[in-house]
């Protein structure tokens, strides 16, 4: 691990409602994430984290503890109300990406960060065939060369286990499964440093659950991408994470060695949740 992370986040916070004063200070006591005032949620409460180079950050919770909010602020997918985002690859990290302008973001996006969301129709063109689907991450990024494009995606696939005979059609006709493998090979068509997976083995059978993790667990060894892994269950951050990181109520109740977390978590509520993992 390296002593520059990749990525450093401090005090985000992501607010649905118009907010108050009240609940604008850090320390107010909401009732879950929700204000008792002016009932706005807050999904995410000064968070701060940091991935280095390299590693898998886990990012673990139950049902709206904001953990999804969190990866999708991360990707710009939501617009936080604070937060300070750098990116040792975006202007060596001397920006708040939060504050850099609608052209640049785009361009961090396309050329710097890769999401593999949860339900795969946010992540593919359902109606394109799933060779343009990971072309058009390459077009983002500027490339025109027909050629270049095709022997790219072409390898990319192949490397992700989709049968190259299926390259012209649709994501639609896949399984779950196949559609999670498209989905990360246009997250990585364009060698971002950074790859944030939301929820990825949701839905998928268990052995379907074990083919996806051991492929991002082997793109993490071959390519060194540095990724955030949001889950709600314990036994896939495990499985991946070498840090893990706690949510609650849209806050980080927990952070540390995932080992360290598993053998003795000390919030009451990691401690249910390590309890539901090992009976």
């Amino acid at each position: 691990m390296k002593s520059e992370p990749a990525l450093s986040l401090s005090n985000l916070s992501v607010r649905y409602g118009r907010g108050c004063s009240y609940c604008s200070d850090p320390a107010a006591e909401l009732q879950g994430n929700r204000c008792p005032r002016c009932g706005s949620i807050w999904a995410v409460r000064d968070v701060s984290l940091q991935v280095f180079s390299g590693e898998i950050l886990g990012v673990v919770g139950e049902s709206g503890s904001g953990k999804s909010t969190l990866v999708q602020a991360l990707y710009m997918d939501v617009e936080p109300v604070n937060g300070d985002y750098r990116l040792k690859c975006y202007q060596d990290g001397t920006a708040n990406v939060f504050n850099i302008s609608i052209p640049q973001r785009k361009m961090v996006r396309h050329l710097m960060l890769g999401m593999v969301y949860q339900n795969p129709h946010l992540g593919l063109r359902m109606g394109f065939s799933v060779g343009a689907n990971v072309a058009e991450k390459l077009i983002a990024a500027g490339s025109r060369n027909v050629g270049q494009m095709t022997r790219r995606t072409t390898e990319l696939l192949d490397h992700m286990e989709v049968p190259l005979n299926r390259i012209k059609e649709p994501p639609k006709h896949f399984s779950g499964g196949m559609q999670q493998r498209v989905q990360i090979a246009k997250a990585v068509a364009n060698n971002p440093p950074l790859l944030f997976l939301d929820e990825i083995t949701t839905g998928l059978d268990l052995s379907v659950q074990a083919r996806v993790l051991d492929l991002v667990r082997r793109i993490q060894q071959d390519l060194g991408i540095a990724m955030l892994i949001v889950s709600h269950d314990l036994a896939v951050i495990r499985m991946l994470a070498s840090r893990t990181m706690v949510m609650l109520g849209g806050r980080v109740i927990e952070s540390g060695l995932t080992d360290q977390i598993l053998e003795d978590p000390q919030h009451p509520f990691t401690q249910v949740l390590v309890h539901s993992l090992l009976s």
